[in-house]
């Protein structure tokens, strides 16, 4: 089954920018929905953004303007370009592939947004 690794987390300040990048150890099929996931200390994870195979993106109202999701097919990589970051846009970020109804998950990369 494909595996997904994610890149990119790191440490920034408030109003900084960040690039996260989810690596498939396999294509990337068109009719497979891409989307990043990400979830805070105490809370459950939520949807920050998904893309489908035509290019069609769809956001959470938290991030709308400010986030971009992306897709390289023939890298087999989706990418999240963050800008103007909150502190509260901290947790750990997922990528995640659905396809025919079935969820593969990545481990998670770590985004921290300090004041």
């Amino acid at each position: 089954q494909v595996q997904l690794v994610e890149s990119g987390g790191g440490l920034v300040q408030a109003g900084g920018s960040l690039r996260l990048s989810c690596a498939a150890s396999g294509p990337i099929l068109r009719v497979t929905i891409m989307g990043w996931y990400r979830q805070a200390p105490g809370k459950q994870r939520e949807l920050v953004a998904t893309i489908t195979g035509d290019g069609i993106a769809d956001y959470a109202d938290s991030v709308k303007g400010r986030f971009t999701i992306s897709r390289e097919n023939a890298k087999n990589t989706v990418y999240l370009q963050m800008i103007s970051l909150k502190p509260e846009d901290t947790g750990v970020y997922y990528c995640n592939a659905e396809f025919l109804g079935n969820n593969t998950w990545g481990q998670g990369t770590q985004v921290t947004v300090s004041s």
